[in-house]
C-alpha cells in the first residue's frame, strides 16, 4: 500500500513543527524541501525528525560527482529515509550519490532520482530541447538511474504505471503531483488522484497543499487515507 508523505513547504520551523504534531499518526512521513532546508538547515531537519515521523529530504542534488557525494555524506547524520538527486546529473553523479549513501549502513537512505518535474509538460520540455516529451524523458532517466544503482525515481502519476510495469516491484517509485478530486491543481500539470496513483504502483505519494492548506490538516490526511483503502 502506498505511503503518504506530507510536503511541508515552509520556511517557518515552528509552524512546520506544529503541523507535524497535528499529522502524527495521520501520514507516513514528512517531506522537507529546499525552502525548509534553506531557512532552517540541518538543525531544523533534526528537530522535525525528533517528532518521530520518517523524513524525506528533497534537495534534488545536482552537481559534479565529487560534490554530490560529499553532500550526501554531509546529510547522512540526519538519517533521512529518502534523499533525492537529479537524474539528469548523469551516470557518474548518480553512482557517486548511491555509493556515498551506502556508507550509512543500516541507516542508509533510499536515493531516488528526480526525472521530470511535475510542473513541466510536453510543451515546456520541447521548448527546453527535450523533443521526446515527458514520457520518453522519464523512461530514459529512469534507465540511467537504475543502471547507476539508485533505489528508484521520482516521477509524475502519469508515468507511474509504465515505470512499475517496466522496472518491477523492487524499483522504488516516489510520486508527487497528487491532487484529490476535492483539491485545486495549483501549479502542478501532470496530476492524478491519490487512489489512481496508488493503483498505478506508487510506493510513496507526496502530498502538500491539499493537507497543509486545509482548515483541518489531520482531517484532510484522514480523508486521503480513506481514499487509499482497497
Amino acid at each position: 500500500m502506498a505511503v503518504v508523505y506530507c510536503a511541508l513547504d515552509t520556511a517557518e520551523l515552528d509552524s512546520a513543527a506544529r503541523l507535524a504534531g497535528k499529522l502524527d499518526g495521520a501520514v507516513g512521513g514528512l517531506k522537507l524541501g529546499l525552502e525548509f532546508f534553506s531557512a532552517c538547515g540541518p538543525e531544523g531537519v533534526a528537530r522535525m525528525a525528533a517528532a518521530g515521523l520518517p523524513i524525506f529530504l528533497d534537495l534534488k542534488l545536482h552537481d559534479i560527482p565529487n560534490t554530490v557525494a560529499k553532500a550526501v555524506r554531509a546529510l547522512l547524520p540526519l538519517k533521512p529515509a529518502i534523499l533525492t538527486v537529479h537524474a539528469a546529473g548523469g551516470p557518474a553523479m548518480l553512482r557517486a550519490a548511491a555509493e556515498a549513501a551506502k556508507e550509512a549502513g543500516e541507516h542508509a537512505p533510499r536515493v531516488v532520482g528526480v526525472t521530470v518535474l511535475t510542473s513541466l509538460d510536453d510543451g515546456d520540455l520541447k521548448r527546453m530541447g527535450w523533443a521526446g516529451g515527458a514520457a520518453a524523458s522519464v523512461e530514459t532517466l529512469a534507465e540511467v538511474a537504475r543502471e547507476a544503482g539508485l533505489d528508484g525515481i521520482v516521477c509524475s502519476p502519469r508515468e507511474t504505471a509504465a515505470m512499475r510495469a517496466r522496472h518491477g516491484d523492487d524499483f522504488f517509485l516516489v510520486v508527487p503531483g497528487i491532487r484529490p478530486d476535492w483539491a485545486a491543481a495549483g501549479d502542478q500539470k501532470r496530476v492524478t488522484t491519490p487512489a489512481e496513483a496508488a493503483a498505478a504502483g506508487a510506493d510513496v505519494l507526496v502530498i502538500g497543499r491539499p493537507i497543509t492548506a486545509a482548515d483541518d490538516p489531520a482531517a484532510a490526511a484522514a480523508r486521503i487515507a480513506d481514499e487509499l483503502q482497497p
